[in-house]
């Protein structure tokens, strides 16, 4: 688990940056970066000038969200308000693909400086209370429903305090990971604090809790989310043995997670992996930022299935559009200098390199012909090789809201071999706006990401999760993890 500072030291350490760097408060490095990350989306984001549904809401967001963040600058007081402000603003474009993130050690998920002793989960389209802390009296118990708080209903209070700020409550996945903050106070000045009355339905009565505040340790916190979220615990890559088949943990899609081991021990597993009994492949948790992280889930599968079976089924790129501006060239340009900087690199995909030049060179004739995008071909479909499936068993992939980016694309893959179902609970979602440029912001406490190519033809709708159903969808405690374990096993 990451160690984060103590909420103390890092605000000591935000101040003196601030000090040091500029004499200009908060609400004015917010202001500016502000008006940096809507200049960089306007010049260079392509849903800005590709046509069709999934660009309305940018072009709709850009000028008027701004506005709207502008108006709220006021309240930007510290360097948490300021994350918070530009991640409101990011959040509106509805495309996970577009993020605000500070470039220094954040407060993390377990903080908060106030709170009741009480978190809530979303289940089954609820707000369900999922932790209390141990010898707080008085308070709404296990499985209470979430109705209103302060007479204000609950629906209300969640887009107040928790949409854009905390994630996107469009979104199943986004309901999911922020939900233990709906009543907590994460220092937002924002939104509201810790509600002080809350109505729960308990059975089939409903009932007033007065919320009395607790103290807000890092150790309750965690615990309180944990009960709340599915977090991995472990190593995030490894193969074990559950009920005797092998169970595949992936629930990093990140460069440091220890691939080449990782690789290594699958390797050497691979006949027990693909005998008759089947597997598991976990990919709770596996966030795919990571530019590689596409990559990483499609060489797990060669190792497991193998290249000449997996080939014919990858999905068929189709068009892929650019929008021909200086900044986006820029991005490949010193992509393709890093390739050609590294002699692994260099040595094992030469063809990427080549693709990679071929892109800059269509760049500059685009520009110089003053053209706002160009288009080029993705990989074609491959015919298929007729090798044969090594996988002699059924293979159960178990998802929920944790799986993102790079993962999406992973199961896009898995989702067209044979024999495999995608189980578990609603993913998250990505635009067509993909593969992340990222620019470091005026006040150099933020980093923008966004998408700089668009997959116009990708078969994954637009903003679509994979959203398992049936018998094939978890509808219990997902932070349970025995009860999930036994639910999997039950599927075979």
């Amino acid at each position: 688990m990451q160690r984060l500072l103590s909420a103390s030291a890092a605000v000591l350490a935000l101040t003196f940056a601030a000090s040091a760097a500029s004499a200009q408060n908060f609400s004015d490095l917010a202001r500016q970066d502000l008006q940096a990350m809507h200049t960089a989306l306007r010049d260079n984001h392509p849903a800005a000038v590709v046509p069709g549904e999934a660009s309305a809401t940018f072009r709709s967001w850009l000028d008027a969200g701004l506005q709207q963040a502008q108006a709220k600058a006021g309240q930007v007081n510290s360097g948490d308000s300021h994350a918070y402000l530009l991640r409101w603003y990011a959040n509106g474009f509805r495309d996970s693909n577009i993020a605000a993130r500070p470039t220094y050690e954040g407060l993390g998920p377990y903080f908060a400086t106030g709170w009741s002793g009480v978190a809530t989960a979303w289940r089954n389209g609820q707000y369900v209370v999922s932790y209390v802390q141990p010898g707080v009296r008085g308070a709404p118990p296990l499985g209470a429903v979430l109705k209103s708080c302060n007479a204000q209903p609950i629906e209300d209070l969640a887009k107040a305090k928790l949409d854009q700020f905390e994630g996107d409550l469009t979104t199943e996945a986004g309901r999911v990971r922020t939900a233990p903050y709906l009543l907590w106070n994460r220092n937002n000045p924002m939104t509201s604090g810790v509600p002080s009355t809350c109505e729960f339905q308990v059975g089939r009565r409903a009932r007033d809790f007065t919320l009395s505040p607790q103290p807000a340790t890092r150790e309750a916190l965690e615990a309180a989310y944990r009960a709340s979220v599915y977090v991995p615990s472990g190593a995030p890559l490894s193969v074990e043995t559950v009920n005797g088949r092998p169970w595949i943990n992936v629930h990093s899609l990140a460069d440091d997670a220890g691939w080449d081991a990782f690789f290594a021990q699958v390797e050497a597993q691979a006949g027990a992996i693909r005998g008759p009994q089947g597997f598991v492949l976990d990919l709770r948790g596996a966030a795919g930022s990571s530019i590689n992280a596409t990559s990483r889930g499609y060489g797990l599968a060669n190792r497991i299935w193998s290249p000449e079976f997996t080939v014919s089924r990858q999905p068929e790129a189709g068009q892929i559009t650019y929008r021909a501006t200086p900044g986006n060239r820029a991005w490949f340009v010193d992509t393709l200098n890093r390739m050609q900087a590294d002699p692994r690199f260099v040595q094992e995909s030469g063809a990427v390199i080549e693709q990679t030049q071929a892109i800059v060179a269509a760049f500059d004739s685009a520009i110089a012909a003053g053209q706002p995008t160009f288009v080029m071909p993705g990989r074609p479909a491959v015919p298929d090789t007729g090798a044969a499936n090594p996988v002699k068993g059924p293979v159960v992939v178990l998802v929920d809201s944790g799986c993102s980016g790079g993962c999406l694309d992973t199961l896009d893959l898995l989702s067209r071999l044979p024999n495999v179902r995608i189980v578990g609970s609603t993913t998250a979602e990505d635009t067509i706006f993909i593969e992340p440029t990222v620019l470091r912001l005026p006040s150099n406490y933020a980093d923008l990401t966004y998408g700089h190519k668009a997959w116009t033809t990708r078969q994954r709708g637009n903003n679509a999760p994979y959203a398992p159903a049936g018998a094939l969808a978890y509808t219990g405690d997902a932070t349970d993890e025995a009860a999930v374990r036994a639910w999997v096993g039950g599927l075979f």
